[in-house]
Order: C-alpha cells, then structure tokens, then sequence
C-alpha cells in the first residue's frame, strides 16, 4: 500500500514516514501543502496523512481541492489544534480521521492501518434505503443531489441501512464502528449522526435518523 505523508517538521516526517515503511507501507514525504497537493493530483494512494498548519498550502485547503476534484482517499489530519470547533473544520472539509499532536507513533500507525484496512473491506457495490442510495466505492450519498461522506459517517450510515428496524445503541455503536478503540464515546456519536442529518438534508432525502433512550435508527419520514 503507498501512503502520502505531508508534514513540514523535518525530524517528525522522517520518524513517521521511517515507521510507515516499518509497517510495510510506500511512502511519499512532502514538506509543503503544495507538494502534496500536486502528488496527490498525480499519484494513486490508499490513504493520506496531513499536517493542518504547512507552508504554500494550509491541510484544510488541500483537503477541500483534493475533495472538490472527487478525490475520495482516505485522509488523516495532524494537527496541533485541539479545540472542538478546528476539529468539525478537518472533518466538515472531508477528513476521515484527525490527531493531536502530540501524538504517540503507534496510535498514527493504527489509525492508518484502520483507514486503509476498512476501505479494503467495504462491500464496492451500492445499498439502498428509501430514496437514497449509498455507493461504497466513492463514499457518495446520493438522493436528488449527491454528497461525499467521510470514511466515519459512510460506516455509521450503512449500518443504520443494514440494520433498518433496529435500534441500535451508542454503544453498540462505539464497537462497531470505532472498535472501542477509547476515542470515542457518546457524544462523538451524536456528532455524527448530526453530521448525517445535515447531510441527508443536503441531498434533499426524506430520510431521518431518530434517537432516544435505546439508542439510533435510520426512519423515512412522511
């Protein structure tokens, strides 16, 4: 697999790109956004890893040109921004995942083992529910228009699809689609079923998500 790696820190691009080739992974090392904007132009990659703050071209504004172009792969911020809000930014411009920096190597090395584990085992084809359809090649949700979905918000929406009548719990949830991995909890997944409403919205779909004690389900409304 060959991962993308931008990070203007030179010791730090060297020790995580040293750990990525550890892990059996091809890297390309870039030390401005505009580097890795134009590899990413150029090359095919399985997933991306992003420092926010970079000379020539900011992460945010990559992030958001590699996604206007249809550009679907898995990206990984970095970022030394801790704050909710730069948070929803990295996610809203079309990350799939973000870490803090300072960040312990090991948890950078299975986050990018689980973005480029899971795009490996999404199903390629496409479900339906009401009058949406969810492709799993592109990550697209389409209804009268169409949307691109982070690799978390795809996950949780084709579970409420594969388990329509179901309530499931935030719980339930966590595990299946953070893998009780410790960084998530219950307010993160209301974060994104928020996320999905307003998406669903966005494509003018009348289909709802309702919550209450027992948990999320995906509903048509009307």
């Amino acid at each position: 697999m060959k991962i993308l790696l931008a990070e203007d820190t030179a010791d730090l691009n060297k020790v995580v790109s040293a750990a990525l080739e550890h892990e059996g992974f091809y890297v390309d090392s870039c030390m401005d956004g505009q580097d890795a904007f134009d590899h990413a132009l150029s090359e095919r990659y399985d997933a991306i890893v992003l420092d926010i703050m970079m000379p020539k071209m900011d992460g945010l504004k990559v992030l958001r040109e590699l996604r206007s172009r249809n550009i679907v792969t898995p990206v990984l911020l970095l970022t030394a921004k801790t704050e909710v809000e730069d948070r929803v930014a990295g996610l809203d411009a079309g990350a799939d995942d973000y870490l803090s920096k300072p960040f312990a190597i090991k948890e950078l090395m299975a986050r990018v083992r689980a973005m480029t584990r899971r795009k490996q085992e999404y199903d390629h084809g496409v479900i339906d529910f009401g009058d949406i359809s969810l492709n799993g090649e592109t990550f697209e949700l389409k209804c009268e228009n169409s949307i691109r979905l982070s690799v978390k918000e795809f996950e949780l929406l084709q579970m409420l699809i594969m388990n329509n009548g179901r309530r499931l719990s935030a719980d339930y949830i966590i595990d299946n689609v953070w893998d009780n991995s410790g960084n998530a909890d219950r307010s993160t997944v209301m974060l994104y079923v928020q996320y999905l409403r307003d998406k669903l919205k966005a494509v003018a779909s009348k289909v709802g998500i309702s919550d209450d004690n027992a948990g999320y389900m995906i509903i048509l409304a009307g």
